[in-house]
């Protein structure tokens, strides 16, 4: 199974937000919604983390360094 891109899993939070805001979802729903959400949240935060360390930066003489934040 092919890994989800960072637009889906932002697109599944935004969905997971939608529908803890409508007023007929469950207070069960919504604990399911708001684990679901959380475990996007990280997936997001590990991707990020992930191309962070990935990225280079080329310097006014053209090197390149690692990207430091």
């Amino acid at each position: 199974m092919a890994k989800e891109t960072l637009e889906e899993l932002f697109g599944g939070l935004e969905e997971v937000i939608d529908t803890m805001e409508k007023p007929e979802v469950s207070l069960e729903e919504s604990f399911q919604l708001y684990q679901r959400g959380m475990e996007l949240l990280k997936s997001c935060s590990d991707r990020l983390d992930k191309i962070e360390k990935k990225m280079l930066i080329l310097d006014n003489e053209g090197e390149v360094h690692e990207f430091e934040h």
